[in-house]
């Protein structure tokens, strides 16, 4: 079995004899890139979903840093959120011996496929596995005390469901790695506690705009695209208003790393230019927190928040440098020119502007590629997540689109958005009738190897050669529990044990297993022993669940089931 999967299958023998769950609370949680947050609801009161407010060193605010401070060796947690990040320089010490480390953030981007050298700094004391678990951990403790608040006599985490929302752009088996974090975080009794469920985040975030539809008089059958833009992330899904409010998906979901902290990413760059890269390096290796309350209170706090394109609007802010530790790193004629300035920097609009363009532009791009791919008419944009407070990107999208979607808007509380719309799905999970698959699955099977037709390289030592037999193809949409099969002869008669190993890949059409993107999702075994007929057909097949994707091996002829494993992922 992959290591990557292994101990993420269970057999749904042993689900037969668990107990009758005694669920009272059901608890959604937006782990996000920059930021995080959590909603929660009693089952016997659905329609009052609380979404947390209250967090270390905050109040009143719906989410917290996605951000962990750690003592030096990098081992036990100090502080996380708020408490983690920003420090005001005149509070800083003096003393270098008396800084704290760096803190560690952006650590749930190493769960994606970014390449090694994209992906954001950790320690090398820490892997990204134990700062999501220690993250987890935190909230779960924040989660268990706010609940036991509410209703004293909750027993915490037996009387709780929980639904975590995940990036669009994952591969399948990271939520997997989710499970495990979240289990020794000790928001679940077990790895495979029927307790957790997973959703998508932009499927979340549907499934909020649902609470809306009305409001722009949506019919069944209309359709409409949501994009959440978060600090690390943009997802996008499309989707159609079924009657009932049940929404079916109409094409395969999309996602990019392009959120609000690249805007951020792109201040630093226009500071850099000024001071020298090397210097503003120093600067953040050192002062850390100095760095982060220059971005955090500075730009975000007096530009980012308030920018709205607008020329005539805009007043010229003025950043004076001496109230920061970076002018004693700035060399050379990078320093000759500040001392020029009286190391003060006029933040003008062009220079603004020129940090949200490149940003804004991905996701204007991103959209319209979803637009396009949908052969259906699109009657709204809902547009949720944090970077939506933004006024430049909302007017930037409605003025893109408005020729094309006739209603551009964003849902009261766009931040909340996904943890809201989590709790929607966990209360009523059917309330997704079908997805639309993000890869194509098939399995490793043989057959003769043709001569002037198969590549002699690819010929094994006894005639045969091995390829992907497709299942199910990318860009379908499938479905709950809809089921993909096909019967299969043993290799030999001889075989007493047989192997199903199952790919998948983001190719639409594929023909090896080895090819460059195709991965092993897990390997299905069967036992065929003490059968009278030792060629009997074997019928394999996927079905696509809620989030999982569960592999069937059984006799054809006798109808017996060999095997049965479910894999937990985003299909």
């Amino acid at each position: 079995m992959n290591k990557d999967i292994k101990g993420l299958t269970k057999d749904i023998k042993d689900l037969n004899i668990k107990a009758v769950k005694d669920t009272r609370v059901l608890v959604a949680i937006d782990f996000g890139t920059t930021y995080s947050g959590f909603a929660y609801v009693h089952k016997d009161s659905p329609e009052r979903v609380v979404i947390n407010d209250s967090w270390p060193g905050k109040e009143g605010v719906t989410k917290a840093p996605t951000a962990l401070q750690y003592d030096e060796s990098y081992n036990k947690v100090i502080c996380w959120g708020y408490p983690a990040l920003v420090e005001d320089p005149d509070e800083e010490s003096d003393d270098p011996e008396e800084e704290r480390p760096r803190p560690v953030e952006l650590f749930k981007l190493h769960i994606s496929d970014l390449s090694d050298n994209e992906k954001p700094w950790l320690p090398p004391k820490l892997n990204y596995k134990k700062a999501i678990e220690d993250y987890l951990t935190q909230m779960s403790q924040l989660i268990k005390k706010t609940l036991e608040k509410r209703w004293p006599t909750i027993q915490f985490p037996h009387q709780v469901d929980f639904v975590l929302t995940i990036p669009a752009e994952w591969p399948p088996h990271t939520t997997g790695i989710m499970r495990e974090c979240a289990y020794k975080a000790g928001l679940l009794t077990s790895f495979d506690s029927d307790h957790l469920d997973f959703t998508t985040e932009p499927e979340a975030a549907a499934l909020h705009c649902l609470s809306v539809v009305k409001q722009y008089n949506l019919q069944p059958f209309d359709s409409f695209l949501v994009a959440d833009c978060g600090g690390g992330t943009v997802d996008l899904t499309s989707r159609r208003l079924l009657p009932g409010n049940i929404l079916s998906e109409i094409t395969e979901r999309a996602g990019y790393l392009c959120g609000s902290t690249f805007v951020d990413k792109q201040f630093l760059y226009w500071l850099g230019r000024k001071v020298g890269f090397k210097a503003l390096e120093n600067f953040k290796s050192n002062h850390y927190g100095q760095m982060q309350y220059l971005v955090q209170r500075f730009f975000c706090t007096r530009i980012k928040f308030k920018f709205n394109g607008e020329s005539t609007t805009y007043r010229t802010i003025k950043l004076n440098l001496q109230q920061y530790d970076l002018p004693k790193y700035v060399t050379g004629e990078h320093k000759k020119q500040m001392e020029e300035v009286g190391w003060v920097l006029k933040v003008d609009f062009d220079s603004v502007k020129e940090m949200f363009d490149p940003v804004i532009d991905q996701i204007i791009k991103l959209i319209n590629n979803q637009l396009d791919s949908s052969n259906e008419k699109c009657s709204a944009i809902f547009l949720v997540g944090g970077f939506n407070e933004s006024p430049y990107l909302v007017r930037r999208i409605k003025e893109t689109f408005r020729y094309k979607v006739p209603i551009t808007a964003v849902p009261a509380i766009p931040i909340a958005a996904i943890v809201h719309g989590a709790i929607t799905y966990g209360l009523n999970p059917n309330i997704i009738r079908d997805r639309t698959l993000k890869w194509t699955y098939g399995i490793e099977v043989c057959r003769k190897w043709v001569n002037g037709k198969d590549d002699k390289a690819r010929r094994t030592s006894d005639g045969m050669i091995f390829y992907f037999y497709e299942l199910a193809k990318r860009g379908k949409r499938v479905n709950v529990d809809q089921k993909f099969w096909e019967e299969f002869l043993p290799l030999k008669s001889s075989q007493d044990v047989a192997s199903f190993k199952i790919y998948y890949t983001p190719k639409y059409n594929a023909i090896f297993c080895d090819e460059p993107e195709m991965k092993l999702l897990g390997t299905l075994k069967i036992v065929r022993k003490n059968e009278k007929n030792s060629n009997n057909r074997i019928e394999f097949s996927l079905t696509f669940g809620r989030m999982e994707i569960k592999a069937i091996a059984k006799n054809k002829e006798t109808g017996l089931t060999y095997n049965e494993t479910t894999f937990v992922l985003d299909i």
